[in-house]
């Protein structure tokens, strides 16, 4: 067991298209700072290499920000932790090794932290916090994860996408629209404004209970455009009524799974995690399903519902205080390893 005494742990986050880095006091954050490419919009998507550079140009300027947000200096660390996958290789190398180095540099010890941890466990980050064994939902561009969590150490996979992640259906949909990259904000700001029971939209039924299947209501969209719209000149409200049918079809199938895990386990808390926890709707309808159930619902702030170097860093330190380090030859890794997560 690592030692009990307060921490300064830095944390450095670049699986994707944000930069960001933060300094914890063990769980207590000082500073989270992010840089987002929004230059990407113009692409539809994140172009990985230019990722990489922007990566490269802002890591340095940030953690002498950060440093100066908590009136810390670079040898006033204690534990260097950075993500280490899954995500974009060329952009996990640029953390990554950045942390690596300085962990050398300075002679502190180093933690790699699993992207989809930082995120499981970054409700810890809020006053109040969950508690053990809670459930866990994953949601984000390119994870969709069901977990029962019985301690720090302890993950249990219920159940995943079998094919497009939450996020990576309102991309796709957003794309349809005419709305552009990201999508979850731009169908969010849009279904505000149209009729959410105008359009039935089917959404797969497994015969794994705890799986997802976003695909076939990805394509059921697809087609309604298709029929309805072959000129695709859509009108304002038709846009709306189609955003607002399809996030609540959405929403609804995650709904379903988790009210079926709850009803099935011995849960303590709920929580929702990941950049699509950062739609409105689906944060209501899961604080109502904890009531059901009269349990706690901890779902993140916006700060660290996305990318953030804060949950990196207190995963870190949860690992580190379980006495976990990592050598410095540890290598990024694009995936979630196979059985990373036991299934259940």
């Amino acid at each position: 067991m690592a030692e009990s005494r307060n921490l300064n742990i830095l944390g450095i986050e670049s699986s994707c298209d944000e930069t960001s880095v933060a300094i914890l006091v063990n769980d207590e954050v000082k500073a989270n700072l992010i840089s987002s490419q929004h230059f990407h919009k113009a692409f539809g998507g994140v172009v990985p290499e230019l990722s990489s550079r922007a990566h490269l140009q802002m890591v340095k300027p940030l953690l002498e920000s950060a440093l100066k947000s908590a009136n810390l200096n670079l040898n006033d660390i204690d534990l260097i932790t950075a993500t280490a996958g899954p995500g974009l290789i060329g952009a996990l190398l640029v953390g990554l090794t950045f942390a690596k180095g300085l962990s050398y540099s300075l002679n502190k010890p180093f933690v790699a932290v699993n992207h989809i941890e930082g995120h499981i466990f970054s409700g810890f980050l809020m006053e109040q916090k969950p508690e053990f064994p809670m459930l866990v939902l994953v949601v984000s561009g390119g994870h969709t994860l069901l977990l029962y969590v019985e301690s720090f150490t302890k993950i249990y996979l219920l159940g995943t996408t079998v094919d497009d992640a939450a996020g990576e259906a309102f991309d796709k949909v957003s794309k349809l629209l005419g709305f552009g990259y990201p999508g979850g904000p731009q169908i969010e700001a849009s279904a505000l404004k149209g009729n959410e029971k105008s359009i039935k939209f089917p959404v797969a039924e497994l015969k794994d209970e705890y799986n997802f299947s976003f695909s076939g209501l990805k394509t059921s969209v697809l087609r309604y455009v298709q029929n309805n719209f072959p000129d695709r000149k859509i009108q304002e409200s038709d846009l709306n009524n189609i955003s607002a049918s399809f996030q609540k079809a959405l929403v609804d199938a995650l709904v379903q799974k988790v009210n079926l895990a709850l009803s099935n386990h011995k849960i303590k808390s709920l929580s929702l995690v990941g950049g699509v926890a950062a739609n409105k709707k689906l944060r209501i309808e899961l604080s109502n399903l904890s009531e059901k159930f009269k349990i706690s619902c901890i779902i993140p702030s916006l700060e660290y519902c996305g990318d953030n170097a804060a949950m990196i860093a207190l995963r870190g330190f949860q690992l580190y205080q379980a006495g976990i380090t990592d050598s410095l030859s540890i290598m990024p890794y694009p995936a979630i390893p196979e059985n990373h997560f036991i299934r259940i």
